[in-house]
């Protein structure tokens, strides 16, 4: 079962979109829930600026998650 996706989720493209010039695996955040598994999404650069908002279809979303750095294993000396 996919997971569900929330306002300011941080989520990756898995089909290109021609039409919009974008690209599977563009990564981008939800700015707006508009319908049962319909969601805004804008993408920007990596200097911030927006270049892409449209509204997508969850089927064509994952979810990004970030673990961060596992902690360093300290061993008794």
């Amino acid at each position: 079962m996919k997971p569900e996706i929330d306002l300011l989720d941080v989520v990756a493209l898995i089909v290109d979109m021609p039409e919009t010039r974008l690209t599977s695996g563009e990564v981008g955040t939800v700015v707006e829930l508009l319908a049962p598994d319909v969601y805004e999404v804008e993408f920007s650069g990596n200097d911030g600026v927006g270049y892409a908002e449209l509204a997508i279809d969850g089927r064509n979303l994952v979810v990004l998650h970030n673990q961060g750095a596992k902690p360093a294993v300290l061993s008794a000396a």
